[in-house]
């Protein structure tokens, strides 16, 4: 199997579980943070939500610059919202990974501002950053909804709410 192929399952594998999650949000909490160091659950979803676009940018280009490219996230505001823009950056991510772009993977890729250098990938490392980062700012979310007494899906198994509501389940078909 191709680095583009795993790529692409591990990718479509991550966004049905970040969907789960951001159906849980309540909707009256996207300006709520846990901590004023924090971002907000509207900050926190836009980001969660434009991560798999990063694939574009990594595949597509070999420098991001800051200095020249101005970045103001549009923030969500609400569920339905969220996974608009997360579908229209998975769209973004998955249409560059294509097979010829295996060729690729091994490329340099600089994130700069200007004379600063932030960081040097390669662009498959960036979109294993890409990933990470998803996986990372969603069990954020996941703690921020934690804070709030939300239930939480699980990711790679059963949630704590899950089980939970597994075991009373079961206990009420034995009653």
């Amino acid at each position: 199997m191709s680095m583009i192929e795993i790529f692409k399952t591990e990718i479509g594998q991550e966004a049905q579980i970040t969907r789960k999650m951001l159906a849980c949000v309540p909707e009256d909490k996207y300006d709520w943070r846990p901590h004023t160091k924090s971002m907000s659950i509207s900050q926190l979803v836009t980001h969660i939500c434009e991560l798999p676009h990063w694939v574009n940018i990594g595949l597509t280009t070999d420098v991001l610059d800051f200095a020249k490219n101005h970045y103001e996230p549009q923030l969500v505001q609400n569920n339905a919202d969220a996974l608009d823009l997360l579908e229209k950056n998975l769209i973004s991510g998955l249409s560059v990974l294509v097979p010829e772009n295996e060729a690729i993977l091994g490329d340099k890729w600089t994130m700069c501002n200007g004379d600063h250098i932030i960081l040097e990938y390669t662009k498959a490392e960036v979109i294993r950053m890409s990933i990470s980062q998803t996986i990372h700012h969603r069990a954020q979310l996941g703690v921020f909804l934690r804070l709030l007494n939300i239930p939480i899906p699980g990711s790679y198994g059963p949630s704590a709410d899950e089980m939970e509501q597994q075991k009373e389940m079961m206990a009420h078909e034995k009653a």
